[in-house]
């Protein structure tokens, strides 16, 4: 009960500065008006913080931080408290498949994506070197492959 009361009243004093606030900017803009005789634009406000469309209010309106920093306790509470969903690691498997296929159908971000990992691994000549002997191994081993690259090499050359 204790906890409630606490989020409660920690809710009602996030809502109360942001009265506080708006009805600050409300009054900044009324003498504004009153000095100009005219319309009201941003500049006539003074210096604020990042400023939002009029439509979003209370949280919506916040700044990311303090939004994130409320979701935060928020989340912490309800782990506490027990009401916290925890994802099991097949349920975290199945909605890491969902975003992965999400994402991966967008071919110009995918494209992007593999232009940046090969140049990156590309730069690392000694680990390009080790896949090319890698590579050159396996294929060395299949002798009958070797032969027919033989084969084609010599006919290239013209001597069959």
């Amino acid at each position: 009960m204790i906890e409630k009361d606490q989020h409660e009243t920690a809710r009602n004093s996030g809502e109360a500065e942001d009265m506080k606030q708006a009805e600050a900017s409300q009054e900044r803009a009324e003498s504004a008006a009153e000095e100009h005789e005219g319309p009201v634009s941003s500049s006539d406000l003074g210096p604020t913080t990042e400023r939002k469309p009029a439509s979003q209010r209370g949280f919506a309106a916040m700044e990311r931080d303090k939004q994130r920093a409320i979701a935060s306790k928020g989340g912490k509470a309800a782990h506490e408290k027990g009401t916290a969903h925890e994802f099991t690691p097949d349920e975290a498997r199945q909605a890491g498949k969902k975003g992965g296929e999400v994402v991966s159908q967008n071919r110009k971000h995918m494209a992007e994506i593999g232009r940046k990992g090969g140049e990156r691994v590309s730069q690392d000549r000694e680990h390009m070197a080790q896949i090319g002997r890698k590579g050159g191994e396996a294929v060395s081993s299949d002798r009958a492959h070797m032969a027919q690259i033989g084969r084609k090499g010599g006919e290239a050359r013209g001597t069959h």
